[in-house]
């Protein structure tokens, strides 16, 4: 038997894919770009007619800058990271916009879930994964909240698992 059949074979204990939050949808970033155009538009019209017209092509640069912070983060958005852990290894993937993916694997024996807690200002900070003096940070893009909700489901399925 191989290593690619034992893993085969591995039953999933935990699975998840963490995706970093986008409140705004594809159909309401059209709207909210047609109605800072309409509105800059507007206001560039109305300079214009007064004689300062160098101040409409302002206008119009302020709403290509806005359009494209919102194409970035919509690229930024594109951003996963899945976490799969098995009965002999826990393997982080962590998918990035122009990056090769990477993957990262440990013994579930081994590793630690460690959450940097303030409990003065009841938040958290970065969740790390511990092992062999390795460090990894994951779900940075996750809110004080989900990243403690995460590190529970995750130790909980660690402890089941070893």
């Amino acid at each position: 038997m191989t290593a690619a059949d034992t893993a085969a074979t591995d039953t999933v204990r935990f699975s998840a894919v963490l995706t970093p939050h986008r409140s705004l949808s594809p159909r309401a970033f059209l709207v909210v770009m047609a109605l800072l155009a309409i509105a800059s538009f507007a206001a560039g019209i109305t300079f214009l007619m007064m004689g300062a017209w160098p101040v409409f092509g302002y206008f119009g640069l302020d709403v290509a800058l806005v359009y494209w912070a919102f194409r970035r983060n919509f690229a930024d958005a594109r951003l996963f990271e899945s976490v799969a852990l098995t009965e002999r290894e826990l393997v982080v993937r962590r998918v990035a916009r122009n990056a090769e993916p990477k993957e990262w694997r440990f013994i579930p024996y081994w590793v630690r879930v460690e959450l940097e807690e303030n409990e003065a200002l009841e938040t958290c900070g970065p969740l790390y994964l511990t092992s062999h003096g390795r460090r990894l940070q994951i779900g940075a893009f996750l809110s004080p909240d989900e990243r403690r909700s995460f590190a529970t489901a995750l130790s909980r399925a660690l402890s089941r698992a070893t």
